[in-house]
């Protein structure tokens, strides 16, 4: 089905260069970190249909839930812990084409197969994280890394 939904739509490079002139129209002007976040999150999982996409940000040494769109999620999570805890450790964006072989893989839904994680920066620090999941195994690739960092570089 998602296949089918990607030919309607075009390739997944033309999906995300249609998005994001319409994500820097969203973003334009508008200075509140929240409504931005949330509209890139509704836009993304809008394009998409991923199971999963939204943001967590640093607070208290910790990931905190904040705007996304999809099924309820973890509320906080560890440095380290997991793909997102991991990305943000790291701060480099994590492909995880089958999050049952990630070691210590979070399962905030049981529908979650594959994940993409993008650390967002701001001053060369990283205060949060893009957390994208699908229902399907592989569905990230070096097109979708390419593209989310250009997303979250929007942001900064």
């Amino acid at each position: 089905m998602a296949e089918d939904l990607q030919i309607l739509k075009g390739t997944k490079e033309e999906q995300y260069r249609s998005l994001i002139p319409q994500i820097k129209g969203l973003l334009d002007g508008e200075t509140d970190e929240i409504a931005n976040l949330a509209n890139i999150a509704a836009a993304l999982k809008e394009q998409f249909g991923w199971l999963w996409v939204g943001f967590y940000l640093v607070k208290n040494g910790q990931l905190v839930l904040g705007p996304f769109q999809g099924p309820v999620a973890c509320t906080r999570i560890q440095l380290g812990r997991g793909v997102c805890g991991t990305s943000w450790k790291e701060a480099r964006t994590l492909i995880v084409p089958d999050v049952e072989k990630f070691p210590g893989h979070i399962a905030c839904s049981s529908l979650s197969r594959s994940e993409i994680v993008v650390p967002l920066f701001r001053n060369g620090e990283v205060i949060g994280v893009l957390d994208v999941d699908s229902s399907e195994l592989d569905q990230f690739n070096e097109t979708d890394r390419r593209f989310l960092e250009e997303i979250v570089a929007l942001l900064q």
